[in-house]
């Protein structure tokens, strides 16, 4: 070839592959001059396990018995307790028997629910190696992985799990040079979806697996110090309390203080306005301040909201959902966006056949068929188990055959497996009817391409796909020596007639000095594919009000590519932005919260990412099936691991898919948000009911020094929590947005409520008294239906955002709460509990016209309900209350959405 013809020759282009670069510091630099020929000597390895510890991950242990007294922990649980030991203390036992009965059935209801939760620790460990062929004392020996230490010259070989972080020395077993790159899949670890290739000096990572290659390599870091073993760290530190918690603390605390400084009032009220009486004695005041307490605390808020996540995770359960921790299938409605890796979970973890390229006639069938020819049966490499997949499912020649070792109509004669030097595999192929050979070769493009003499547009082509990060091989057949134009085929004819063979095959292929003579077939190009339910869940999340970015160890372009064939947006950013020194911690989250998605990323930017949007306030969802994805899984909000995924990564998450793909992900955001709506509306409900009990009898025990019955008012808790409890299987409606407690308007909403409840109460009081003169025994039986009736007909009003009868309730709830009024009816009507607990009949005229006015007001406390939703937002909040950490806030919201604004466009930019 002429200098001319050469500088017309089109160049491939190198595609770099990015690789995360570990550090080693000076100190452990100074344990790896080991000398590979004789390995460390039995005093040094035990200096260094002395030194460096075990090659294992530390192993916490949890005791089930703190686990479980943890369930009686939080503000609500401390205040039943104070309770129970009052009732103790007074000797009240029916009341110590109720509260303590409710506190364990709380407990254990969140106890069994969760008690499948395995140790994520415990998993990662499962996926190192046990033993492993080691250069010691001059002697090749098999040694336990947990007895591995820096210096150690270890044997790696096709099929090993790597049992710790090494770097390669060149060298084969008896230290002759080999150079030959190792084929590694570290898919688990980092999610790149290809086998990397590792030559000398470059780094190996522990519970990676050797695809191909042998050679000697020095271990460099060992347990807790290594790749994974950062991981497991991650894991271990990230005990955060969970947003449900956080709150139903808040709701606690402001219940609790309200509850405790008015009953304190009542308490000590009492002792100095009735002191030196017998009804100033503080037995008698405790026990009527305890009453008081045990019907205004939320008992049953714990049991009712755990029962109602206990029957949500039973509904997911049943589309193969599984929930481990029972709050998350509340907080799976709160999640604005969804994390998820790539590798295995967007897409299928495995190299398929996408669009060929082709050349000379060629069509797609051919160079399947060609490439079948020339793939290495029963190799242990995803390249050819691509190859031979694909031609068997596409081509009906391969279909349904007797005997898979055979291809109809043709015999492979002999074989050269893929080489390392050559690059590529080569069949010698008889075709039985003919009787005529011909070869086919298949292997790295550049190596194709010079065997064919040159083809520019196969250059073009390959750079092309390369840039996509697609992964390209070249197919070539011999020339047939009956043909000179070069477009013999299968059959011999010019690529008109498919691969029938009804006419010649390729002749002897015409040999030269250097071997047969090839022609182009085409480029085959191989790509992890997107899991064919990843586009239609990533546009329904979208719908559902919930951003999904990618969070991929693997390569920045091939990111993209997967990305653009799911229609999520371009903008993949690579995981130098999260750790630049450069950017403030501000324009490192505003990068999360723009951005698509990263790549090239490692467990510690999974697990930033996650960190700096909940920073911001949003919740996180994050889905993963690999080691690298643990960290992050347990950080999250609401971790998900998909089906087939590592043990690892099951017990990080809270949610466990068990069917193939994203798609359960929508159902479980679905059902998460009527869960969700049926926890707030009973969390309004109790609330509201709390307040306004608090707020009468707090004004009605120091203006007339009024009191209920004590068995009257646990009535009153016992039966109306009871019934509640079946709101797990109320009707609700379905939010299109991520839903929000908005605690503020919650409270807000609650006391506007309580207060008219409140006032309505007092309005039954005084007219039953002061009007219609009734009795104080009868007046008793007459509250307690009200008390009973008219914060419970609320829930119809607050189980839904809208009017009461755009969603009309589930027929059992309805029975159960109307149910429960009927019983209350008849305990006034007839007086059940008699004179001598205080109770007088009231007759069905009262009892009817009590339950009649608790329905029609809930219908206008209905209307009040909706306009506060309408108008109500947190800049009235801040403008009607003040507070400087308020004014604060609404300052940073102007702020943030002017801020939007200017950014948006920015943005938008780089994504086109």
């Amino acid at each position: 070839m002429s200098t001319d013809e050469k500088s017309d020759v089109v160049q491939y282009e190198e595609q770099v592959h990015v690789q995360h670069q570990d550090t080693i510091s000076a100190e452990l630099a100074a344990f790896l001059h080991t000398d590979p020929s004789t390995g460390l000597s039995s005093q040094e390895v035990a200096e260094r396990q002395q030194r460096f510890g075990n090659n294992e991950l530390p192993e916490p242990k949890s005791n089930p018995l703190l686990k479980f007294l943890h369930y009686f922990t939080g503000p609500i649980s401390y205040l039943i307790e104070i309770s129970c030991v009052i009732a103790a203390v007074v000797g009240d036992w029916i009341d110590f028997s109720i509260i303590l009965a409710l506190l364990i059935v709380n407990a254990v209801i969140g106890y069994i629910e969760e008690a499948k939760a395995e140790s994520a620790l415990d998993a990662l460990r499962q996926t190192l190696a046990l033993k492993t062929r080691c250069w010691r004392d001059s002697e090749l020996k098999e040694v336990d992985v947990k007895d591995l230490v820096p210096g150690d010259i270890i044997v790696l070989r096709i099929g090993d799990i790597i049992p710790a972080d090494a770097r390669l020395l060149g060298m084969g077993v008896n230290g002759e040079v080999n150079e030959t790159e190792l084929m590694i899949d570290q898919s688990g670890l980092t999610g790149e979806s290809l086998p990397v290739p590792k030559k000398k000096n470059d780094i190996v990572y522990s519970s990676s697996i050797i695809k191909q290659g042998q050679q000697l390599a020095m271990v460099i870091k060992t347990g807790s110090h290594t790749f994974i073993g950062r991981a497991a760290n991650l894991i271990a530190i990230t005990v955060e309390e969970g947003h449900f918690q956080k709150v139903i603390g808040k709701i606690g605390n402001v219940l609790i203080w309200t509850t405790v400084v008015l009953i304190l009032f009542v308490f000590v009220y009492q002792m100095v306005v009735f002191r030196n009486t017998p009804q100033g004695n503080w037995k008698i005041v405790l026990e009527n301040c305890l009453v008081l307490t045990v019907a205004a605390i939320p008992v049953g808020l714990p049991t009712v909201m755990s029962v109602t996540m206990a029957m949500g995770a039973k509904q997911l359960a049943a589309k193969q959902v599984i929930v481990k921790r029972l709050t998350a299938v509340e907080e799976l409605a709160s999640v604005s966006v969804l994390c998820s890796d790539k590798t295995g979970t967007l897409t299928l973890n495995e190299l398929t056949f996408d669009e060929p390229w082709l050349t000379n006639g060629y069509t797609s069938d051919d160079i399947l068929l060609y490439s079948y020819l020339a793939a290495e049966t029963g190799a242990n490499d995803p390249i050819e188990a691509a190859v031979r997949r694909a031609a068997e499912t596409t081509l009906p020649m391969l279909q349904n055959r007797p005997d898979k070792r055979t291809i109809p109509g043709y015999k492979v004669t002999a074989f050269q497996p893929f080489n390392p030097n050559t690059k590529m595999t080569m069949a010698t192929v008889l075709h039985l009817e003919t009787q005529r050979t011909f070869c086919v070769a298949k292997g790295a493009p550049q190596v194709i391409t010079e065997l064919v003499g040159g083809d520019n547009m196969a250059v073009h082509a390959v750079n092309a796909l390369a840039r996509r990060g697609l992964r390209a091989l070249g197919v070539a057949v011999s020339v047939s020596s009956a043909r000179s134009d070069g477009l013999d085929g299968l059959d011999g004819s010019a690529r008109s007639d498919g691969l029938d063979g009804s006419d010649t095959a390729p002749g002897p292929a015409s040999e030269s000095e250097s071997g047969p003579v090839f022609k182009l077939v085409g480029m085959i190009s191989l790509l992890d594919p997107p899991r064919p339910d990843s586009a239609e869940t990533i546009a329904a999340c979208q719908k559902l009000g919930v951003q999904v970015k990618m969070i991929t160890g693997d390569q920045q372009i091939i990111a993209k590519e997967v990305a653009a064939r799911l229609g999520m947006g371009r903008v993949i950013l690579d995981a130098g932005h999260l750790m630049d020194p450069t950017k403030s911690e501000q324009e490192v989250t505003e990068h999360c919260e723009r951005a698509d998605g990263f790549a090239q990323v490692i467990p510690e930017h999974k697990y930033r990412v996650v960190e700096l949007l909940q920073n911001k306030g949003i919740l996180v969802g994050m889905t993963g099936d690999g080691v690298n994805d643990a960290p992050a899984l347990k950080k999250a909000n609401v971790g998900i691991a998909v089906e087939g995924c590592t043990d690892a990564a099951r017990s990080a998450a809270d949610i466990v898919l068990l069917a193939p793909g994203l798609s359960t992900i929508t159902d479980g955001i679905i059902t998460s948000r009527a869960i969700f709506q049926r926890l707030r509306s009973y969390a309004l409900y109790r609330i509201t009911s709390t307040i306004h009990f608090l707020l009468f009898m707090f004004i009605i025990t120091l203006v007339e020094n009024w009191k209920m019955p004590a068995v009257l008012l646990i009535m009153i808790c016992v039966l109306n929590d009871a019934a509640t409890l079946v709101i797990a299987v109320d009707n609700t409606e379905i939010s299109t947005s991520p839903d929000k407690w908005r605690i503020g308007q919650l409270l807000t909403l609650s006391v506007v409520l309580a207060v008219l409840l409140a006032a309505l109460s007092f309005a039954h009081f005084y007219v039953a008294r002061d009007v219609f003169h009734v009795a104080p025994n009868e007046l008793h039986s007459i509250m307690y239906l009200h008390i009973s009736s008219a914060p419970h007909f609320v829930i119809f009003s607050t189980r839904v955002p809208g009017f009461w009868w755009t969603n009309m309730p589930h027929w059992i709830f309805f029975v159960c709460i109307i149910g429960t009024q009927i019983i209350a009816l008849f305990f006034s009507v007839y007086g059940v509990f008699g004179e001598a607990e205080g109770v007088a009949p009231c007759g069905y005229g009262w009892g009817l016209s009590v339950l009649g006015i608790s329905l029609v007001f809930f219908m206008f406390l209905d209307v009040v309900k909706v306009y506060i939703f309408k108008f109500w937002n947190f800049e009235m909040t801040a403008r009607l209350v003040p507070t400087p950490s308020r004014k604060l806030k609404l300052a940073q919201r102007k702020a943030d959405a002017e801020k939007e604004k200017q950014v948006t466009a920015l943005w938008g930019k780089m994504a086109r």
